[in-house]
């Protein structure tokens, strides 16, 4: 790929970390103005950041919040919650109309088409930040800008300050809607407090999509009322032999409102037809044999899959993605569909013809692996998938989906090349955790990519995933240390224009992110290719 110009302004890393220095003569002289973090190194690069320097804002005790219609929203409660937290002032709620001489303004105007409801336009004068939007997804995107913009510090309970943010004015929306990350909670599982700790994280860069990986050889993690041995039996163990786990229906309910509560969609997967030896040792009818499979703890694909074809197959796929559609606000549910080898193409075009169209009787927009939109090379067919239905690019060896399948359906292609968006592929050879079949992936080659280098045309490109699998990953702290800093970057590549890419740039923004991820706690991998402050 060629080189690419960063058409944003700036690209100085700088932090504040709270600390006014003296120009020229100490004493009584006035203390220098605080530093400020520069409007365009926050990531995803904003599609325009003008800078105004005569214009900082500092957030005081005396600064008010100003509410749409005067009434607690989301994105004001949140904001007000993470700034209350940094900063120890009340940062009281109020309605407009008040002459407050310092207020943070949210405001839901739908003025301007172009920014559509997840762009925001942030506006910072010395006695006010206004964050404009038409939908409170943007002014929630806004507010995570303005946290970015903010000192590192105000991610600290109760730190000293000061907080000031440079003047100027931003103008922001996507590229893409779905900006994407998955976590696969089967191979090993996480509990919520986990999963709410990496929603809260991918967040921060305007990730939109969590993709939860629910079901697979190595385990079983959402409890479905007809079938109770899917969790008793499947969910009983991990990679490994591990302790295993699963949600319960409200437990999942609840990771569904909270990441709510930050405008991210859950997608949950049913991996099928393979990926089901889980299943299989949970019910034994799934089988074509009848027998029950021990329960699987190893990391080999390929091992498994339903007896297609069949009256207790079929039923067992109608009540599991029922159920799973009933708790599932999101309009979209994942059927899998990839890596089975051990039917015909022909049962298994059938199979995902039928899966796809079980979820749309739900209610639901099918989502599945490129594999369900590829042509059979031996039987010449193509499963028969509804338009609109969701396909994701995931193995770098083999063609994209085609879009236009069978002339008469229409798909849409989420981009998630292994060998660029996979986060558990190791950043080197040396790294301990990860995988190495489509790696290593450093830092740079996760970001110096596009979804357009594949072919596919553009108004087919629905968006951008950063994956997350579970082989060898155990822990939050091995979550973060695989994601971070690799995540960033393909949520930039998912929101930023194209002519904002530029690997020399970023990895200086990107490096001006690790104090932040300090003061939140976050344990990340301080990769050589990115020049980390000392």
């Amino acid at each position: 790929m060629g080189a690419r110009v960063r058409a944003t302004v700036g690209a100085t890393v700088a932090v504040a970390l709270g600390v006014a220095s003296c120009l020229g003569a100490c004493g009584s002289a006035a203390p220098a103005k605080p530093s400020v973090v520069p409007m365009a190194d926050a990531i995803p690069a904003p599609v325009s950041a003008h800078p105004d320097p005569g214009a900082d804002f500092s957030l005081t005790g005396a600064t008010v919040l100003v509410s749409p219609g005067g009434a607690a929203t989301t994105p004001t409660d949140w904001l007000a919650g993470l700034l209350r937290r940094g900063t120890g002032f009340s940062l009281p709620v109020v309605a407009p109309g008040g002459h407050a001489s310092s207020r943070i303004v949210l405001e839901v105007d739908g003025s301007d088409p172009t920014i559509g409801d997840q762009g925001y336009i942030l506006e910072i004068s010395h006695s006010q930040v206004l964050i404009r939007a038409n939908a409170g997804e943007g002014l929630f995107d806004g507010a995570e800008t303005l946290r970015q913009l903010l000192p590192a510090t105000i991610e600290t309970a109760h730190s000293p300050g000061p907080w000031a943010v440079e003047g100027g004015q931003i103008t922001d929306y996507p590229l893409y809607p779905w900006r994407g990350a998955s976590l696969d909670v089967a191979r090993h599982f996480f509990p919520v407090s986990d999963v709410e700790r990496y929603i809260d994280e991918v967040a921060l860069y305007k990730i939109d999509v969590l993709h939860l990986h629910l079901s697979d050889d190595q385990g079983w993690r959402i409890a479905i009322s007809a079938y109770p041995t899917l969790t008793s039996v499947g969910g009983s163990t991990a990679v490994g032999g591990g302790t295993g786990g699963y949600y319960t229906q409200a437990e999942y309910q609840q990771i569904v409102a909270y990441a709510a509560g930050r405008y991210i969609t859950v997608v949950p997967e049913i991996d099928m037809p393979g990926h089901s030896n889980a299943a299989l040792a949970s019910l034994p009818q799934l089988d074509c044999g009848g027998k029950v499979p021990p329960v699987y703890t190893g990391i080999d694909s390929g091992i498994s899959t339903l007896c297609v074809g069949t009256a207790a197959t079929d039923q067992y796929v109608s009540t599991v993605l029922g159920e799973l559609a009933a708790i599932t606000p999101g309009p979209y549910i994942d059927i899998g569909g990839d890596e089975d080898t051990l039917i015909s193409g022909s049962e298994y075009d059938a199979f995902v013809s039928q899966a796809a169209q079980t979820v749309v009787a739900d209610g639901k927009i099918p989502v599945g692996w490129a594999d369900i939109a590829t042509t059979d090379d031996a039987q010449g067919t193509t499963a028969t998938l509804p338009t609109g239905t969701i396909t994701e690019y995931w193995n770098y060896q083999s063609a994209p989906p085609d879009t236009g399948q069978n002339s008469s359906e229409k798909l849409k292609v989420i981009f998630a090349p292994a060998d660029h968006a996979y986060l558990d592929q190791k950043y080197d050879p040396g790294t301990t955790l990860g995988l190495d079949w489509a790696g290593p992936v450093s830092v740079e080659q996760a970001y110096d990519w596009e979804p357009t280098d594949y072919g596919v045309p553009s108004g087919e490109i629905e968006g951008v995933e950063a994956a997350l699998w579970s082989e060898t990953l155990t822990s939050m702290a091995d979550i973060e240390y695989m994601a971070l800093p690799r995540l960033p970057g393909i949520a930039e590549i998912a929101w930023s224009p194209p002519s904002t890419h530029s690997w020399s740039a970023y990895r200086e923004r990107l490096a001006a992110q690790a104090p932040r991820w300090q003061a939140m706690g976050i344990n990340y991998y301080r990769a050589p290719d990115v020049p980390w402050p000392s």
